[in-house]
């Protein structure tokens, strides 16, 4: 009997059509200004088989950084323009934050964009990491690289709805904890749209 296709489940998830998502969802009074000029990002969402089944690996960004310090975060960043297309950076961003050899990774496909408080527009690249690999993380960037069980960050029912105060404004936001790990916003919202897909 064949094995089963553990990265079925992913590969059917981004096939169904789904709208974009934004920081600003859970915060239906903030009205965005249009002609708005975004930054384009993106991410890679590294899922690998382990023991168990499909794990995410995520990195803790350094505490010492000036924005996000200490948050829990897919591994990327801004589209620079020595990358071909979003993949490009995301692959790019994945190998200098966490040392991700392109060679270890198939991509399955790319998310909706997300767009962010701080003005970026994101495109979350999964991808199959096929190799095991040694993380590095990136000094001065990344504290930690762990990973956490898939099921538990697409499980809709592990999802929380919190607030703060930003900017003088109550602002509303997804939150999907494991253990030590509190895992909110862009990253959070981003998981829960992927999480709406893997339920449909």
């Amino acid at each position: 009997m064949a094995a089963p296709d553990l990265f079925a489940p992913v590969r059917a998830a981004l096939a169904k059509p789904s709208a974009a998502s934004s920081d600003f969802d859970l915060n239906p009074d903030v009205v965005l200004p249009p002609g708005r000029k975004l930054r384009p990002a993106a991410v890679l969402v590294p899922i690998l088989a382990g023991e168990g089944g499909l794990r995410l690996i995520l990195t803790k960004r350094s505490s010492a950084l000036k924005h996000h310090p200490g948050q829990i975060a897919f591994p990327g960043g801004k589209v620079e323009s020595c990358d071909a297309d979003v993949t490009a950076a995301a692959l790019r961003e994945a190998e200098e934050e966490i040392g991700l050899p392109h060679a270890s990774v198939d991509v399955l496909g790319t998310l909706p964009v997300h767009e962010t408080v701080t003005g970026f527009r994101i495109t979350p690249v999964l991808a199959h990491v096929s190799d095991e690999f040694d993380p590095i993380p990136e000094v001065g960037e990344v504290d930690e690289v762990f990973d956490v069980p898939l099921a538990h960050v697409t499980d809709r029912g592990r999802f929380q709805v919190q607030s703060r105060r930003w900017r003088g404004q109550r602002r509303h936001y997804y939150t999907v904890p494991f253990g030590p790990y509190y895992i909110w916003g862009a990253t959070a919202r981003i998981l829960r749209g992927l999480a709406e897909r893997m339920a449909a």
